[in-house]
């Protein structure tokens, strides 16, 4: 069997405030751009980029938190992978944006998380090597 290039092309997550997080992932990636958007059932907007996007819809009963419970069925976080992870984390943290989970430095890969205003984390993952055995080592 041919191995397929595959990529995932985008999330679709529903925020209590759009525009807070558009600008939480505009401030990860400054170079995400909003490329379409509407408001039909409830507004949405798709950012990002050529590749890779998130699909943003503005929640109609807001201020529900989410509960991350690992014991529990659902999505614990979505991982980027990204080439520079303290550009980003400093773009976060300068932004008022905290860690959610302490950074994890290993000898492949840097790995630090944050969440957004609703509590939605997110993991960015700078891999410090192209090997694929060392990128994906779980010893470290």
């Amino acid at each position: 069997m041919k191995t397929q290039h595959i990529y995932l092309e985008h999330a679709n997550i529903t925020v209590n405030d759009l525009q807070e997080a558009i600008k939480f992932f505009q401030t990860a990636f400054p170079h995400f751009r909003v490329r379409g958007g509407g408001n039909d059932i409830r507004e949405w907007v798709h950012l990002g980029d050529d590749n890779t996007y998130i699909a943003l819809n503005q929640a109609t009963q807001t201020d529900v938190k989410i509960e991350k419970n690992h014991e529990k069925a659902g999505i614990n976080h979505l991982g980027f992978v990204v080439q520079n992870v303290e550009e980003i984390a400093n773009n976060l943290l300068m932004n008022g944006y905290k860690r959610d989970y302490p950074k994890q430095v290993g000898q492949f890969r840097i790995r630090d998380y944050f969440a957004d205003a609703d509590g939605n984390q997110y993991e960015f993952v700078q891999y410090l090597s192209e090997i694929p055995e060392e990128k994906n080592s779980y010893n470290d």
